[in-house]
């Protein structure tokens, strides 16, 4: 079989592939605190026809000949990466004061009724029937009662607390009876390897063995961002870019088929000489 049929099949996988993320990307414009992602391609190992030769010097009698380089046939590519672009979004004003966005690195932290944390940078939040700040699925934000390197609780509003205020800062201040009372400071988390973490839907984020272990601590801490509040994070995510690209993932698509098209009328005529 030709080699190059097997070339364009690859390609066409590829491509599919590249598509695919495109098309999430596109699926999440809307979607905040998303980070886009973007596919990388590698050359599959190629075959070595001819060595090398080193050049030979000039000796009595002879004039030497200089070096040639190898022979490489290559096989195809594939996939060498999908990375997630941790890039800033912009911010778009919303005016309601628990909606909450990073202006610079780190992540929110949000836990699950079994203790697990993960990570997001939408910053939608709102008071539950117990006076706790969650998510829109319920999870609870991560916040430490007066010590920004204290041990992470949930943050506890009372009912009937009026003028609730979070400050660029992280902390949560209330009018209760009359008295201004603090409910603690917002945890900001920063990834040694940001690109390393994984995503697992509903805007969530988790940890993995190559994003590192998070250090947490107030806004500003550890070179997180500040908290703009009244404000949430918009998608990453570029139409005109991601445009751009599905039509060079249209074109080398369609042009890995004409390589597989082109290798079977080969075949077709080998096929044929019997004849």
């Amino acid at each position: 079989m030709l080699r190059s049929m097997y070339s364009g099949i690859s390609g066409i996988k590829n491509f599919q592939t590249k598509l695919d993320v495109i098309g999430n990307n596109i699926s999440n414009v809307n979607t905040h605190g998303f980070k886009k992602g973007r596919t990388v391609f590698k050359d599959v190992v190629s075959q070595t026809i001819a060595n090398s030769i080193a050049p030979k010097p000039a000796q009595q009698g002879t004039q030497g000949v200089g070096g040639i380089n190898p022979m490489q046939l290559g096989l195809g590519a594939k996939i060498a990466s999908i990375d997630t672009i941790n890039t800033q979004g912009s911010l778009q004003s919303t005016g309601r004061s628990l909606d909450l966005s990073i202006s610079g690195d780190g992540f929110f932290q949000v836990k699950a009724d079994n203790g697990e944390i993960f990570y997001t940078r939408a910053g939608n939040f709102y008071l539950d029937a117990n006076g706790t700040l969650v998510n829109n699925e319920g999870l609870k934000l991560v916040v430490a009662n007066g010590n920004v390197n204290g041990r992470p609780n949930e943050s506890f509003i009372p009912a009937g607390a009026s003028n609730i205020s979070i400050g660029k800062d992280g902390s949560i201040n209330f009018i209760n009876a009359g008295t201004l009372q603090s409910a603690g400071v917002i945890q900001i988390a920063k990834f040694p390897n940001a690109d390393g973490v994984s995503k697992v839907g509903e805007n969530l984020f988790k940890e993995t063995p190559n994003s590192g272990v998070p250090v947490s601590g107030g806004p500003g801490a550890n070179g997180t961002g500040s908290i703009a509040v009244g404000t949430l994070e918009m998608s990453n995510v570029d139409l005109s870019e991601e445009f751009t690209e599905m039509i060079v993932a249209q074109r080398g698509f369609q042009a890995n088929t004409r390589i597989v098209t082109t290798a079977d009328e080969i075949l077709q005529e080998l096929m044929s000489l019997k004849r």
